[in-house]
């Protein structure tokens, strides 16, 4: 996505909270307009930058007042708008909608009635049993509240954001500052470049010997709300999402020794230190040196320091104080998914589904532009309320499928559908007509509450339907937003290898579904993983690259992913179940 229409859709999604939070409704009309404005900037295959006001005008999402706020953002870098809300409603505030159970409604009533605006305040409130004045919240609520702020940790001192919520602002301010000082020698790291799903706070390194210009560029960030504290090297502020960065300046040439101590857990840094003691050595955030002659070992890059260490490089990804190095000293470290690798896209929604923001003909042609061989369009089916397709609906989706493969020879196009999983593990459509299409992903999309023993039979029953080739982020989870059904996840990954289906690695940041502990236990297993977009607009391809992360994190081998494969070999897989029928 061009980095101009990511800020500009991130404003919005800011500009529909604040919005929201001012009229104590999330369905207002102005919410619901920036919110679909927001994602049909993110949908768009241009810079907004590059294009005419009537040329935003003619996309869907986009309306007068949508343009007229872009074109001042484009303008000024910023919207007059949300300046204002942003004064009115606190980052204390707008975390309170994090809590599960609140909404701006909710949140504008604590304000005015209790004077609570900010979670401390709020669980204040609930130790002391205050909510029982206010209407609506009843007994049951409390405790909802209560649940909701533990299971998400919304109050620990080492409170964790949503890496959808993180990750972009990390790129944005690593390119700001890149631009700024005209040096690719900007990296995120920490935690983020682990690739955990939730982030601490964000850690930026810069390599320069120009700190003042360095210090510079980081104070006059448009992102900078408050600067927490500046010394000589580091710099740490609040974003006004209430995200703390420090950005650290490091010498040139330390860079390599910089990113491994930044980036490492704990546990994995304390193993690499060990083993340069062992050998004489010191490891610090600034070099691998000899502790006798003071002699730098190495420090320019991560590979050299892990080769010093008689290590091979470790990726990022696998940095959490594991198995990681033990399999590094003995030369076993799994051969990792890389983008280059991925063949095909095996969940992609035309605008055929509700929530579809792309036609037919732009799947096609985005999946060709991304170099695929192969793409499965896999549109809701029929018992998905809001946005699922009927059977005649199905048929002429794949009619139009068959005309467009007769004009491209480059790319193979497969029929599927996204199935609903049933309370008790049915599917929609019929058996026979079930059979007909190309490639089927099943998926959990209500009943989220049921015990695991009900979740796990309901999951092995779609599992073992013939058409069925892959469940669909297993868990159902939303980052920070709603916690994954529970499983005996030992049984359905048995089962996963027992019918030859595959478990799915859903590339949105906001589900990065399954979570690598799931992945892990899954290699172990056997299972065959499959690693989609679950892309609903064009540019929603190039979410393909936090799929790939979340595969590497969770150790996937190359082959094991079966969108690696060759066509032939796919879909001799892929027809396997079927056949069996």
């Amino acid at each position: 996505m061009p980095r101009t229409n990511d800020e500009a859709a991130r404003l919005l999604n800011e500009l529909s909270v604040l919005t929201g939070l001012a009229e104590g409704n999330p369905n207002a009309f102005r919410v619901r307009a920036y919110q679909n404005g927001a994602r049909a900037v993110k949908g768009l295959g241009r810079d907004i930058s590059e294009m005419s006001e009537a040329e935003l005008l003619s996309v869907k999402g986009i309306g007068k007042a949508i343009a007229s706020k872009l074109a001042e953002y484009l303008q000024t870098g910023t919207i007059r708008k949300l300046e204002e809300l942003r004064d009115k409603h606190p980052v204390g505030q707008r975390e309170l909608l994090r809590v599960p159970g609140l909404g701006p409604k909710s949140v504008q009533l604590l304000r005015e009635v209790l004077g609570i605006t900010d979670l401390p305040g709020l669980t204040a409130a609930l130790d002391g049993d205050r909510l029982a004045e206010l209407p609506g919240f009843g007994e049951k609520t409390v405790e909802n509240l209560r649940r909701g702020i533990e299971r998400f940790e919304l109050t620990s001192h080492d409170r964790r954001l949503p890496i959808a919520q993180a990750l972009p602002v990390a790129e944005e301010l690593v390119a700001d500052l890149r631009a700024r000082l005209d040096t690719d020698e900007v990296v995120y790291a920490g935690s983020l470049r682990r690739f955990r799903d939730t982030i601490g706070d964000i850690d930026i390194l810069v390599a320069t010997g120009d700190v003042d210009a360095a210090n510079a560029s980081v104070a006059s960030l448009p992102q900078v709300q408050e600067v927490l504290a500046r010394g000589d090297t580091k710099t740490s502020f609040l974003t006004f999402d209430g995200m703390q960065v420090d950005v650290r300046v490091v010498e040139p040439g330390h860079l390599g020794a910089a990113l491994v101590y930044f980036t490492g857990s704990k546990a994995h840094n304390i193993e690499l230190r060990q083993r340069a003691i062992q050998r004489g050595w010191l490891l610090n955030e600034y070099a691998l040196t000899d502790q006798e002659t003071d002699a730098i070992v190495a420090a320019s890059t991560e590979e050299d320091i892990y080769a010093a260490l008689d290590l091979a490089w470790i990726a990022p990804e696998l940095r959490e104080g594991r198995d990681e190095v033990a399999l590094a000293a003995r030369g076993e470290l799994p051969d990792l998914v890389s983008l280059e690798d991925i063949r095909g896209d095996l969940h992609d929604h035309s605008d055929h589904s509700g929530d579809g923001r792309m036609s037919l003909e732009d799947l096609v042609a985005a999946a060709r532009e991304h170099g695929l061989q192969y793409i499965a369009v896999t549109d809701h089916a029929e018992d998905l309320r809001i946005n699922g397709v009927s059977k005649p609906g199905m048929l002429a989706i794949r009619r139009r499928l068959r005309e467009l493969q007769e004009g491209v020879d480059d790319i193979r196009l497969l029929h599927g559908a996204e199935l609903n999983i049933g309370i008790d593990g049915s599917l929609d459509y019929d058996h026979d007509f079930l059979l007909t299409f190309d490639w089927c992903v099943a998926s959990v999309h209500s009943h989220f509450r049921l015990d695991p023993d009900a979740q796990t039979e309901r999951v092995i029953t779609a599992m073992r339907h013939p058409a069925v080739n892959v469940i669909g982020h297993l868990t159902g989870r939303r980052i920070g937003k709603r916690p994954g059904i529970d499983l005996h996840v030992d049984r359905v990954l048995d089962a996963a290898v027992e019918t030859g289906t595959a478990i799915e690695i859903n590339s949105n940041l906001d589900r990065l579904d399954a979570p690598d502990e799931i992945i892990r236990e899954g290699v172990a297993r056997g299972v065959t993983f499959v690693i989609s977009t679950d892309a609903h607009a064009v540019r929603e391809f190039d979410y393909l690259r936090h799929g790939i992360r979340q595969a590497r994190r969770g150790g996937v081998p190359r082959d094991r992913v079966a969108n690696t494969w060759e066509t032939e070999r796919f879909l001799g897989w892929a027809g396997t179940k079927r056949a069996s029928a």
